[in-house]
């Protein structure tokens, strides 16, 4: 039987489960191949470090460059994340005739470009299901089973420690730190959370999904993004009030302009309603919803992240890479065609929840709800919560343009009658 030489880059928590797995099925794999999978080496920071994984101690290097551009390498995969070296890496490796899985998200969603037109001039594969939610498989269906639909909306929560904390503020009645501090307990947030509950890893898989949704270039500076640290529990109890949950998401959408379609990506914390699938997803988990022409609504599923779950879809895209290797054919690779412009986060249009603490006296609702009609934003609904120096008004609007409730908030902000515009919500209803 044929032998694939594979290289290693990296051996973490996502690493070292893929070589444990090259290992224990080593005869399966061979069987749904063709061809075996022989571990050639493993790259690491440190090549004499003790570590808990069951290979020959011999196959650890520090040389990542010397390693991928063996002769004897065939298959390369890289889980060591960040942008350099692994994009110096990754590229070294395909122009040297290796094919490519990756599960490095940031990588892709800043520079995808540059690895993809690589790939193409030496006419190799790269994969990457594991970037965006884990085990889910969402890649492969955007960039293969959907190729021949229009894609119209992809929506989804697709970072699970944010998920866990909103989940924790839901049904605890805890604040936001006391949630996290949990998180970081039970080993779903890091010890510097940043990158989660800013928002920038659910933005870095927005870009991917808008990219392979709509057949267009997005990169993780065109994604508008929002964390999640500013959402109060008075927001959540609020949520509920309206029938809705809390939840951060990742959207992204083609829009049918006069003057040709248009596509926006934003990661932000919404109220969704409560009957949404997107609704029930629970602790750690993620899920995406698919609104297409044809198919119509998809939703995929499970744990978004995990060092087994991940490399489950490190190891689906090494025996598609590993196959076409064996056939001698490669699959179609990046579809950016359509080069769509993007939406400016101004122009999308959404409703919104808006906390004002204002002053307990005559008028003030009116000079509010007047405010509101000025900049063009239509209010659905208005109540007083409170008196005297906790009076508090609570709006939902029609759905409006993102400048124009920014415009709003800011004019508000100045009026004598109120103290501080304490919370602005987008609320995402079913079709929005």
């Amino acid at each position: 039987m044929k032998s694939l030489g594979v290289a290693l880059l990296g051996c973490g928590v996502v690493g070292s489960q893929v070589a444990t797995l090259l290992g224990t099925q080593r005869d399966e794999l061979a069987a749904r191949i063709g061809a075996t999978l022989d571990l050639r080496g493993i790259a690491v920071r440190r090549a004499g470090r003790p570590r808990d994984v069951d290979v020959d101690d011999r196959l650890f290097t520090a040389d990542a460059a010397g390693l991928v551009v063996r002769a004897d390498v065939d298959l390369v995969i890289e889980v060591i994340g960040g942008i350099e070296p692994a994009r110096s890496l990754i590229c070294s490796a395909l122009e040297h005739g290796a094919s490519v899985v990756t599960a490095n998200k940031a990588l892709l969603a800043e520079d995808g470009a540059t690895l993809f037109e690589t790939a193409a001039k030496a006419d190799r594969e790269l994969w990457f299901e594991a970037a965006v939610a884990g085990a889910i498989p969402i890649v492969r269906p955007l960039r293969e089973s959907l190729a021949g639909d229009r894609v119209h909306r992809v929506i989804g929560i697709v970072n699970g420690t944010t998920n866990f904390v909103l989940d924790k503020m839901s049904t605890t009645r805890t604040g936001f730190a006391e949630a996290l501090e949990e998180a970081q307990a039970l080993g779903y947030a890091e010890a510097d959370p940043t990158a989660d509950v800013e928002g920038f890893d659910a933005a870095a898989k927005a870009a991917i999904l808008a990219s392979l949704a709509f057949h267009t270039r997005v990169r993780v500076a065109d994604v508008h993004r929002e964390g999640i640290a500013d959402v109060s529990t008075s927001d959540i109890v609020s949520a509920e009030q309206m029938g809705c949950v809390v939840k951060l998401l990742a959207i992204c959408a083609r829009h049918e302009l006069p003057g040709g379609p248009a596509v926006s990506a934003r990661v932000h914390p919404a109220m969704i309603p409560a009957g949404h699938p997107l609704a029930s997803v629970r602790g750690a988990y993620n899920a995406v919803v698919v609104e297409s022409e044809a198919a119509g609504r998809l939703m995929f599923y499970g744990p978004g992240a995990g060092g087994a779950q991940t490399a489950s879809a490190v190891l689906g895209d090494l025996v598609t890479a590993a196959r076409n290797r064996v056939a001698g054919v490669r699959s179609a690779g990046e579809s950016a065609y359509a080069q769509l412009d993007m939406l400016p986060m101004g122009e999308t249009v959404t409703r919104y929840h808006i906390f004002v603490d204002v002053d307990d006296r005559v008028g003030v609702l009116a000079a509010v709800a007047t405010e509101f009609s000025r900049h063009g934003v239509s209010i659905q609904t208005v109540r007083q919560e409170g008196r005297g120096d906790d009076a508090q008004l609570v709006v939902v609007t029609h759905p409006a343009a993102d400048a124009a409730l920014a415009a709003t908030v800011e004019a508000l902000a100045h009026m004598d009658m109120v103290r501080e515009v304490s919370s602005v919500m987008r609320v995402e209803a079913e079709g929005d």
